[in-house]
């Protein structure tokens, strides 16, 4: 976890402090709370009522979404200014992108144009390729795409067999890029390949430039209206000047860039969620059974209490996340450096944010979609296509698995490194338990079976997911999420130490109050 004096000001490394006060929802205001609700009004307007032709890539339709979007300013919230963007907070950028994923095809091919295909340009690039390449993208005109898996370099992204070599003026480059969204109508795509011995290099490639053609589109269970193909480099000639930042040094760029895309993936997965929530909601109180709504029943009642409470915690670690973030780039940001600093720093608290709320999306969408009995499992209502949708949420942008791994591995070795105090602040049963863990597992991770470091992961998450919960609900006087969250997370927290150590644990007296939290619910339609 962070240990600079960004995240002292905030009360240090989550593992040590509980804070104080941390960056929640409530905190946009003024002119963001109207960029957030007309990212809303876009979708609303725009996008949700051609779901079925977005579904049928119906030609030229995404393209001509993306230049409306671009237009009021959705491509470029956290791009430079200078180069076409509007130069605001990556912690807004993510906001508005919660909101423009209430279709989580739109939110694919947005998120990727404004994201993950810029960001490492931003970071990275010298003056020259910012301004030729970013404002296009910024400003929506053409489409950008993000190019590292293949199809035998997955999880291991610096496993890739692409390779790129010097020849005269040119830069060659050969090899396969798979699963790479956007691929159909991207125009610029950032490329990773080796050169030389294994060392990665980023390109900036444009799509026209000789040697890249695209395969057809994969058929996928979900996200039908996204591109989703393979990149094909047959000797493809990149000029020299388009090696992005330093030969050899391209990991950088993309870890970097992945480490922003799982912080904005989780805004992106809880999109969808609020969706399937107001969904669900309006069914569950027009649908009668034995002459009741089925809204009154009281397992359908907890049930969208605990998707009102996960949506809550999940807002809560994604905007915490979020303002430290910004916080990082605005110290150090502004050199290349600097950047990777920034974009380094919270990098495990990204990860954390992306497995905390894809897997917070699998089960309230998994439960909205429950609510409709038999008729949820036809294509007549809309909670079909959310559930196709969000299901690969957990494996883009690193498995949730992968990512387990690395907070697990990252924690251990930043104690070691004297980068982390040892000690955890046990100001809860998850802390109390993180604690323990941390202590009875020790600290070589090369000693820690898999299922430990994961299960160390977990308490690691759901330590940070407290913390948040605690804050916001301290702010916000929501006593009663916070009450829901503890009774959903004691349990799985034991569970975690239990598989990390061995040792079973007592679970703590918790407080009911499905129906306060459902009745809230209701009565405001969505999300609290």
């Amino acid at each position: 976890m962070a240990h600079n004096a960004v995240a002292q000001a905030k009360g240090g490394s989550f593992l040590n402090s509980v804070p104080e006060r941390t960056f929640t929802p409530e905190d946009f205001v003024g002119d963001e709370e109207l960029m957030i609700a007309s990212a809303e009004q876009f979708m609303r307007k725009e996008v949700m009522p051609i779901q079925d032709r977005i579904d049928a890539q119906e030609e030229g339709l995404m393209p001509a979404l993306i230049r409306k979007a671009g237009e009021l300013g959705f491509c470029g919230i956290d791009s430079p200014e200078p180069y076409g963007g509007l130069g605001l907070g990556k912690n807004l950028a993510a906001r508005i992108l919660e909101f423009l994923s209430l279709n989580a095809s739109f939110s694919v091919t947005i998120g990727v144009t404004s994201g993950i295909s810029q960001v490492g340009l931003a970071l990275f690039g010298n003056e020259e390729q910012k301004k030729k390449y970013l404002p296009p993208l910024a400003t929506g005109a053409v489409i950008g795409a993000y190019a590292l898996s293949e199809p035998n370099s997955g999880t291991d992204a610096l496993g890739m067999a692409a390779r790129a070599e010097q020849r005269g003026s040119k830069w060659v480059l050969n090899g396969t890029k798979m699963w790479i969204s956007n691929a159909k109508w991207a125009e610029q795509f950032l490329v990773m390949a080796k050169v030389g011995g294994e060392k990665v290099s980023a390109f900036l490639v444009e799509r026209d430039f000789p040697g890249i053609s695209i395969s057809r589109e994969e058929h996928k269970v979900g996200l039908k209206g996204s591109s989703t193909a393979r990149v094909v480099l047959e000797n493809a000639e990149i000029p020299l000047e388009n090696l992005l930042y330093e030969e050899g040094k391209g990991h950088h760029v993309a870890f970097n860039a992945l480490n922003l895309g799982r912080f904005k993936l989780a805004s992106m997965s809880i999109g969808p969620a609020r969706e399937a929530m107001v969904q669900a909601i309006a069914y569950a109180k027009d649908r009668r059974q034995f002459s009741t709504p089925i809204s009154e029943f009281g397992l359908v009642r907890k049930k969208f209490a605990d998707m009102a409470t996960l949506f809550y915690a999940s807002e809560a670690v994604i905007y915490r996340t979020g303002a430290l973030i910004d916080e990082a780039f605005a110290e150090f940001g502004g050199t290349v450096e600097g950047n990777k600093t920034a974009a380094e720093e919270f990098s495990v608290e990204c990860s954390a944010c992306k497995v905390f709320a894809t897997e917070a999306e699998a089960q309230i969408v998994d439960e909205a979609f429950q609510c409709y009995g038999g008729y949820g499992f036809t294509e007549e209502f809309p909670i079909a296509r959310i559930y196709r949708d969000c299901r690969v949420s957990r494996i883009y942008e690193g498995t949730n698995e992968i990512n387990r791994v690395f907070i697990g591995d990252r924690i251990l070795r930043r104690i070691q490194e004297g980068k982390l105090g040892p000690k955890v602040e046990e100001s809860s049963f998850i802390g109390e338990l993180l604690g323990r863990t941390i202590q009875k597992v020790g600290l070589d991770v090369k000693r820690l079976h898999q299922n430990q470091l994961g299960a160390l992961s977990d308490l690691v998450l759901l330590h940070y997911a407290d913390q948040s919960v605690r804050a916001r609900a301290k702010r916000s006087g929501h006593q009663m999420l916070l009450d829901r969250f503890i009774q959903i997370t004691n349990p799985r927290a034991a569970a975690a130490y239990q598989e990390a150590t061995g040792e079973s644990v007592t679970l703590p007296a918790a407080r009911s109050n499905v129906d306060e939290i459902s009745d809230a619910l209701y009565a405001k339609g969505g999300p609290l």
